[in-house]
């Protein structure tokens, strides 16, 4: 006999004390019958009333939106942009929250990840719990900084740009976005109308005035004339191969970091804060310390960034090795540090590619992987090789984390950790670890 459909629960409302933030821009907590809410829209502490939009009865947890603040925290603000809130644009997750508590409640999440998947308190990671605003990002309550430089809009079935709910393929239409950045906003994106289109991304380049539009077309579309309020260059993802072709204009635009100029083509990886890249490459070098002569991996190396720090800094007797799956990124790499002999990147991913270079011993070893880590196999390898320092980046707490506890199987401890605000209004954040063998004298 078939099993009845469990009840869907969205739409049900109930009146809820909000407990601690949890990884994912929510805070948990709990119906009068126990079950597990992830409030959106909410703060610790307040009393609200939680509107579920995803779950059934019996689910392990549901999904919910604050909809009503009964009680207020004192870190709450009116939200400033007017497109944010339950049911609207997914982009932001704590625009209702004054700057400071944002980077609180992101420390209380890396906190407790670093506690619960590496077994580690703050200290013990070498980190002193506070999350970094980025240089000028530091406003007062109810300003947002705009530091957006790549915006993918949806667009709507009659041709308006906008951006995507949250956990939906609905549409919010937008006539500005308040975290994108100054090069972006002046395009004049929303003003026209995208007929035909499925996404228009904007790409405003840091260092320098090259900025981009990337064209995803419905199937079967044809490409509208191009005109904004800026000189762009144009290109499209081809609806067939996933590939993306210049219409017209440079197919690459030019960043700038560390005092080198970086090729990034094809709308390939940059970090999106204008001051992301100077940031990290800073923690990286001063966690490392690399010396003349070392040998360095820079693993997921994208368009080269650390590779040129590192190379930069070991000289011609050093050398480097990147390696980094896109063969877009990694033509970009090789131009961008063509000028270094003792520099080569492999294409492939980390776990393939780099067993079979006969790597058995290295001084240091940067890696910046996707959202999902390295994983257990990777980090096993790296910890054989015997680096006197590890640099780790990260964008996911979680992943962060996990691979933490198998760096640490595999006789490594963090020395340090730094985590920076590079995502203001979201719920992400960008963290720096820097490991040595636990062995070495404290």
């Amino acid at each position: 006999m078939q099993a009845e459909p469990k009840k869907s629960l969205v739409g049900e409302e109930y009146e809820v004390e909000i407990g601690p933030v949890a990884h994912g821009g929510h805070c948990i907590a709990r119906t009068s019958e126990g079950q597990v809410l992830f409030v959106r829209h909410a703060l610790p502490g307040e009393r609200v009333v939680a509107r579920v939009t995803e779950g059934e009865e019996g689910a392990r947890f549901l999904r919910a939106d604050a909809v009503e603040v009964l009680d207020a925290s004192k870190d709450r603000i009116d939200v400033p942009c007017p497109f944010a809130g339950p049911g609207r644009c997914g982009g932001c997750d704590w625009q209702h929250a004054k700057p400071g508590a944002q980077r609180r409640l992101k420390a209380d999440v890396i906190a407790e990840q670093l506690q619960h998947l590496a077994g580690l308190t703050p200290e013990e990671a070498g980190w002193d719990g506070t999350v970094v605003p980025a240089e000028g990002d530091k406003v007062p309550a109810g300003q947002v900084p705009s530091w957006r430089t790549r915006v993918q809009y949806a667009v709507t079935a009659d041709g308006r740009a906008g951006l995507r709910r949250h956990r939906s393929h609905e549409v919010e239409p937008i006539d500005h976005c308040m975290i994108a950045a100054e090069g972006v906003s002046e395009l004049g994106i929303e003003k026209r109308v995208w007929t035909g289109m499925d996404s228009v991304e904007a790409i405003a380049a840091t260092g320098s005035q090259d900025r981009q539009v990337i064209l995803t077309p419905k199937p079967g579309a044809r490409l509208p004339l191009v005109e904004l309020d800026r000189p762009v260059s144009v290109l499209r993802v081809d609806e067939r191969s996933g590939g993306v072709h210049r219409v017209h204009g440079r197919p690459f635009v030019r960043e700038r970091a560390d005092g080198r100029t970086y090729r990034v083509g094809g709308g390939g990886f940059w970090q999106v804060h204008p001051r992301a890249a100077d940031t990290l490459v800073t923690a990286v070098m001063q966690g490392l310390l690399p010396r003349k002569g070392d040998m360095a991996l820079d693993l997921y190396c994208g368009v080269g960034l650390f590779a040129g720090a590192l190379a930069d800094r070991v000289g011609d007797q050093g050398a480097v090795l990147g390696i980094e799956s896109g063969k877009r990124a990694v033509e970009d790499a090789r131009h961008n540090l063509a000028e270094f002999d003792r520099v080569r990147i492999e294409q492939g991913k980390v776990e393939s590619v780099l067993p079979r270079t006969g790597i058995t011993e290295v001084d240091l070893i940067v890696l910046d992987p996707p959202r999902a880590g390295a994983g257990r196999k990777t980090v096993q390898h790296l910890s054989s090789l015997g680096a006197r320092r590890i640099a780790y980046v990260a964008c996911d707490p979680a992943a962060l984390a996990r691979d933490l506890g198998y760096f640490r199987d595999g006789g490594y401890r963090v020395r340090m950790l730094r985590a920076f605000d590079l995502f203001p209004m979201t719920s992400h954040v960008e963290c720096v670890a820097i490991l040595e063998p636990a062995s070495k004298r404290l």
